[in-house]
């Protein structure tokens, strides 16, 4: 225990130096409200002790995340259903989100784990930049939350997964890099386009029809929407674009300029577009939407 400079008398914690992550202040300061705290795995376990992790179906999921390197960075789209069971618990839900200024970040699983683990992470990099007055690298970024996952490995094996993608605009090489995860904290960097979720291998083999090498941002979003719609095609998990109740997908560009989001009307003449595409071919395009050059 110490005081601060008003007198007022905090844990340790507070007061020592320790390291520029905020996790592992959390950790030594509050470590019940890690996602991986303790009382997080009880739960799941003692919900049903005949089946571990059987809570953890009845809990709200989310699918499906694509994301896919353009010129000059990269485009991340999540589409909006949550399900609950075999029931749809939520439409509109928002799976995508900013990390940072030049870094976003998807999950697929349990939904309230995956939006404590992207609340913990975007505080995580805000507080690494405020400490060392730089921000970290894309590589370091995806580490930092590669160990994160790894912290939520006693609540997985009770059945609250959730599993993230990564990506980012390098401002070392001036390219959009993308990175999946295992449950265990396993870090792969994927090449050209990846996904995650129920849907994650419909919507893969989607891109590999319309997917080419050094295509634009407006192209490569088109070719996200793409994918979604195969995989809701496909996946009851994965839900569409809802035109009638004005639902798209989240669509996110990392650039040099930055993260951007598209508001909902911009993610709207994408999906309309794809909509009114598939009424005279239902399959979709069969080749790649753009060759360079």
């Amino acid at each position: 225990m110490g005081a601060d400079s008003y007198g007022r008398w905090l844990p340790g914690a507070y007061l020592s130096g320790g390291t520029s992550s905020f996790t592992d202040f959390l950790a030594a300061a509050a470590p019940e409200l890690l996602p991986a705290a303790p009382a997080a795995a009880a739960w799941a376990v003692t919900s049903d002790p005949g089946t571990p992790g059987s809570l953890a179906r009845d809990l709200p999921h989310g699918t499906t995340i694509v994301a896919a390197a353009c010129d000059g960075g990269v485009v991340m789209a999540g589409d909006r259903r949550a399900t609950m069971g075999h029931m749809i618990s939520q439409r509109d839900i928002e799976k995508v989100f900013r990390s940072d200024e030049f870094s976003a970040i998807g999950f697929a699983g349990v939904a309230g784990v995956g939006i404590e683990l992207v609340r913990l992470f975007q505080v995580e990099l805000e507080h690494y930049e405020k400490l060392e007055g730089h921000a970290l690298s894309l590589d370091g970024k995806a580490n930092r939350l590669a160990s994160m996952v790894r912290g939520n490995i006693g609540g997985a094996m009770q059945g609250l997964v959730a599993v993230p993608l990564f990506c980012g605009y390098d401002e070392d090489t001036g390219v959009g890099r993308i990175f999946s995860y295992d449950v265990s904290g396993g870090r792969q960097e994927e090449h050209r386009f990846d996904a995650v979720g129920s849907g994650s291998i419909f919507a893969r083999n989607s891109l590999k029809k319309l997917y080419a090498d050094g295509m634009g941002v407006a192209d490569t979003v088109l070719a996200c929407m793409h994918a979604l719609y195969d995989a809701a095609d496909d996946d009851t998990a994965t839900g569409g674009p809802d035109l009638s109740r004005r639902i798209y997908p989240v669509i996110a560009t990392i650039t040099a300029e930055g993260f951007e989001r598209l508001t909902d009307e911009q993610a709207g003449q994408y999906a309309r577009a794809v909509v009114e595409s598939r009424m005279s071919a239902p399959d979709g395009p069969p080749a790649a939407l753009h060759q360079p050059g």
